[in-house]
């Protein structure tokens, strides 16, 4: 129902360069994923939201969307596997939290923490058995990160809502989890 929200959302540049929130969905990275970004990953995103395949929580200021929070099974994202700081062996009943679109205008106001506190919701609604982040550390180098970097969320809003780093290896790449309470 909210296709449209999401559409103008993540407007002609499809949210960043093209990704439509596919680029955990495809199994490769490289060439394949650079055929995949823009027209035909914002084809494979409708479609997958139209089959109930894709999973999300939008923020809304009145009728216009102003955040988007991405969230599945871990299985549906299979280029997870691909990367080596994230590879884990215990992934049945993990649904993962793996990225956020907010416009410029409206970042620093905290609708980072509001998506990724529905998005547990949802996915502990759903069923989960753990739920799984792989934030960005704030800094680089010292450095402070440009947000624009940030579309896997900071990692602070994840530990404020109980998850625990349980790998990080390389250290800027935290794989970060909660067990649901039912599970506890």
């Amino acid at each position: 129902d909210h296709w449209p929200a999401l559409e103008q959302l993540f407007g002609a540049s499809g949210a960043c360069g093209g990704c439509w929130c596919m680029a955990w969905r495809v199994p490769r990275g490289g060439k394949t994923w650079e055929a995949m970004k823009g027209e035909p990953a914002r084809c494979a995103m409708k479609a997958l939201v139209e089959a109930g395949q894709a999973h999300g929580v939008l923020a809304f200021e009145g009728d216009t969307a102003v955040g988007w929070c991405s969230l599945g099974p871990r299985s549906h994202f299979p280029r997870l596997e691909r990367v080596r700081a994230y590879r884990r062996t215990d992934t049945e009943g993990v649904w993962s939290i793996n990225c956020f679109f907010i416009p410029r205008a409206w970042r620093g106001q905290g609708l980072s923490r509001l998506l990724l506190t529905r998005a547990v919701e949802v996915c502990e609604q759903r069923g989960a058995r753990a739920v799984e982040g792989y934030p960005v550390t704030l800094t680089r180098a010292g450095a402070r990160l440009p947000a624009a970097f940030a579309w896997m969320g900071p990692l602070p809003i994840f530990e404020r809502l109980g998850f625990t780093t349980v790998q990080a290896e390389p250290p800027s790449k935290p794989l970060v989890r909660r067990i649901s309470p039912a599970r506890r």
